[in-house]
């Protein structure tokens, strides 16, 4: 049929015109991520916090990997009698102590790089910093 051959050719040039554009709205290497750390603290911070983007990785690919594989593994027709069970405690202790170790490990060096952010005992300079009605004003 020619008005299915002309949709579908429609259909294509709108695709290839939409994903034309696409690479001059992609991101440069440096607009990804957190800037080029150029201290020690700066370097602790952006390692805790690729770690824990790695973290949240994981834990998103084996919640939405269980669920999915759930999804598919028990689906049933319609008019099909589910199981009745209620609840796991043993389960319900390891959904919760797990995260709790999670958020412990994470925490403890965080904890550790505020506090040596927090230690201004010996400063490499001192910046005086004085807010006017429409500037900023800075003292070396």
């Amino acid at each position: 049929n020619m008005s299915s051959k002309v949709t579908a050719a429609l259909a294509g040039a709108l695709t290839f015109a939409m994903y034309s554009g696409l690479g001059m709205a992609a991101a440069d290497p440096y607009q990804l991520n957190l800037p080029e750390p150029q201290t020690i603290i700066a370097r602790q911070i952006y390692d805790q916090h690729t770690l824990a983007l790695w973290i949240c990785l994981v834990i998103f690919i084996g919640v939405f990997g269980t669920m999915f594989y759930s999804v598919l593994k028990h689906r049933k027709d319609a008019g099909y009698k589910a199981a009745n069970f209620h609840h796991s405690t043993t389960v319900e202790i390891i959904w919760t102590i797990i995260p709790f170790f999670i958020l412990v490990g994470m925490a403890y060096p965080a904890t550790k790089t505020i506090i040596a952010m927090k230690d201004t005992s010996s400063p490499d300079i001192t910046i005086k910093t004085t807010g006017y009605q429409w500037k900023w004003g800075y003292d070396y």
